[in-house]
């Protein structure tokens, strides 16, 4: 069989199982070991038939409901590669979105000022802390997460990408409070998804990432609530919070924001697509 007649097969296989048919492009490439370029420079090519069988079975894999990310085991987050498993949920492009107006705020509110300390909660695979660290040198980033494996696969990509963080398993602020740990700069994603939702969602999610990455109580809020009881615990009085939000919650996290810290200047800022996915408060 061709590449181009695996591909073939491979994207009228998934159309019957309901998934998207570019699928079997990435996971061919990845099994390949090729760039985008020479992939298509080699279309027309006999494929060897181990290599068909590995795509064969990583088709399967992903018509069963397995992510693409999780089969070829990593993702790409802010032009750099982070490894992922079903320990972490996978980094998405909205996340990019609360990194590059988090490095905005940051220039415009300190400036070049170093020696800066930053805390990213609930760090899963890393990306926000990794990214920022590599973005914004001269930031201190401490990174925590509840759970053992993750911190373990967040350390690994913080090393691949050449990051220097400091990592500390523990819930939500709770290990940054009782270090006595302030911060200029508190970034979260935390879990944010109404448990009802669970419905109606994609079974590649359900079944596959993280449910303690995902589901947050009955209106997705419960982590924001606890976030307002923690953060004047450890936060500088000059800072700025971050936090990505579920669409349509950003009325919700405004106003806790609001209410813990008063004087702060709260902003609502939507994404790329127009949805309200981020919400700032910057206290000066």
């Amino acid at each position: 069989m061709k590449v181009y007649e695996a591909l073939n097969w491979a994207s009228s296989f998934l159309i019957e199982s309901n998934r998207d048919e570019n699928s079997g492009e990435l996971l061919l490439q990845h099994i390949m070991k090729m760039g985008r370029a020479s992939f298509l420079a080699n279309l027309r090519e006999d494929l060897n038939p181990e290599v068909l069988e590995e795509f064969k079975k990583a088709v399967h894999a992903h018509a069963a409901g397995q992510p693409v990310q999780y089969i070829i085991g990593f993702e790409e987050f802010y032009g750099r590669t982070f490894q992922v498993n079903e320990d972490v949920l996978i980094p998405r492009p909205e996340t990019e979105e609360l990194v590059y107006n988090a490095l905005k705020k940051i220039n415009k509110l300190f400036g070049s000022m170093n020696g800066l300390e930053m805390a990213d909660i609930g760090t899963g695979s890393g990306a926000i802390a990794v990214t920022m660290k590599l973005e914004k040198p001269e930031l201190n980033v401490t990174a925590t997460d509840i759970y053992g494996p993750t911190l373990e696969l967040a350390e690994k990509n913080a090393e691949q990408n050449g990051a220097e963080i400091d990592f500390i398993q523990g819930d939500l602020l709770e290990p940054l409070i009782s270090k006595g740990k302030k911060f200029d700069i508190i970034l979260s994603n935390p879990p944010y998804i109404p448990e009802r939702d669970i419905e109606w969602m994609s079974d590649i999610v359900t079944e596959h990432e993280p449910h303690r990455a995902l589901f947050a109580g009955e209106d997705g809020l419960d982590l924001y609530r606890r976030f307002m009881e923690e953060l004047p615990a450890v936060i500088k009085d000059h800072a700025i919070i971050g936090f990505e939000v579920g669409a349509g919650q950003s009325e919700a996290v405004f106003a806790l924001l609001k209410q813990t810290f008063p004087q702060a200047n709260v902003e609502t800022v939507y994404d790329i697509n127009g949805k309200d996915r981020m919400v700032f408060a910057e206290i000066e």
